[in-house]
């Protein structure tokens, strides 16, 4: 159908890790964090056979406190219910026993790289995946960690903007294969992965294509930024993106000045905080459009190019995100959800106060 898409999927089937694409899978885009909390919800009284939950920050309150509800009456219940976070939860939210506490409840977990009192490179190899599967059949992702601010109940940095999808169908096997990698790789384990897999219909209702796909800094392959640079290079109308972070490589910035020079609608959505103005002058001045998010914090990750791609994940525009995080994302073409992404980008501008080229220098 797409040259252009084929040429992408092909990287990610191959040499950006063995993803295959899908057809047969729907997609739901939520523009908040709040939307796809109610549904996360409601998708976790479903589950019979297990819950696998991967996330960066987990924090007790309400939003963890309804989900762990859920999650304790199910493993209660006979549902295998595994929950693993990254070790910097140790630092801030939750208490280094957190794991006995989960066991006594049924529910297994594990810690991604604990923090340990000794400095190491390792610290740098983070694991940033926001990822939650149900039974194989249904599995979300975004940019939302689970704490009460990413659904607004706390407000530390004003309205907390978010954004996620939903995944039903084949695609969703995927996402179960990039848990378990890293679950079996902490826990030491070799489990039959096939005994995780459902029988999924072939007559499944979805439109478009998809690819979830995930990223390692072991590998020494940029997954996501080879991503981000080929929407960049091949977008010939519009390349629309909102990220938290805008701390760019100088291929990244070139990329988007080329783009931008070249007649194409660049626009960048940012928070605003200092750490992202870093590169606003040499972006403006080859004609990006940068906008800050004025009723508080810009916190999603997700490109949107021609209308017809996009990216939906927890990839962020900086070096952390793209060289040295373990990241996950689902990379959309020609799919109903990329219309909801569009529509997202239409009614945020209108809240944002655009950065000209002649307010940068004033910054």
């Amino acid at each position: 159908d797409s040259p252009g898409a084929a040429s992408l999927a092909r990287y990610l089937r191959g040499r950006g890790g063995g993803f295959p694409v899908y057809g047969n899978t729907a997609v739901t885009y939520f523009n908040g964090g709040e939307a796809k909390f109610a549904e996360l919800l409601r998708q976790l009284e479903t589950a019979e056979h297990y819950i696998f939950l991967e996330y960066f920050i987990i924090e007790e309150g309400l939003m963890w406190g309804r989900i762990l509800e859920v999650l304790a009456r199910k493993a209660a219940g006979g549902v295998d219910v595994r929950v693993m976070y990254d070790g910097t939860c140790e630092f801030s939210t939750l208490p280094r026993d957190y794991p006995k506490r989960l066991e006594a409840l049924g529910i297994r977990c594990k810690v991604f790289a604990p923090v340990t009192p000794f400095v190491s490179t390792h610290y740098n190899y983070r694991d940033h995946r926001k990822i939650l599967v149900i039974d194989g059949r249904v599995g979300f992702t975004g940019g939302g960690n689970l704490a009460d601010e990413y659904i607004n109940l706390t407000h530390p940095h004003g309205h907390w903007k978010d954004c996620a999808v939903l995944v039903r169908g084949e695609a969703v096997w995927s996402m179960v294969m990039m848990f378990l990698s890293i679950w079996d790789y902490v826990a030491g384990l070799e489990e039959d992965v096939a005994a995780f897999r459902p029988d999924y219909p072939e007559d499944a209702k979805g439109e478009g294509y998809l690819q979830p796909f995930a990223d390692s800094p072991l590998d020494h392959e940029g997954v996501g930024a080879t991503i981000f640079q080929s929407l960049i290079q091949s977008a010939c109308r519009r390349l629309w993106i909102m990220t938290p972070y805008l701390i760019l490589d100088d291929k990244m910035i070139s990329a988007l000045c080329v783009a931008a020079k070249t007649g194409v609608d660049v626009r960048i959505i940012t928070p605003g905080i200092p750490d992202t103005r870093a590169n606003y002058e040499v972006l403006t001045e080859a004609g990006v459009r940068i906008f800050e998010y004025k009723p508080g914090f810009i916190h999603s990750k997700v490109c949107l190019a021609d209308d017809q791609y996009a990216v939906v994940g927890t990839v962020n525009m900086d070096f952390r995100s793209l060289y040295l995080h373990f990241e996950d994302a689902v990379y959309l073409y020609d799919s109903p959800a990329v219309s909801q992404v569009t529509q997202d980008f239409e009614e945020t501008f209108p809240v944002c106060r655009e950065m000209t080229y002649a307010r940068c220098r004033h910054v």
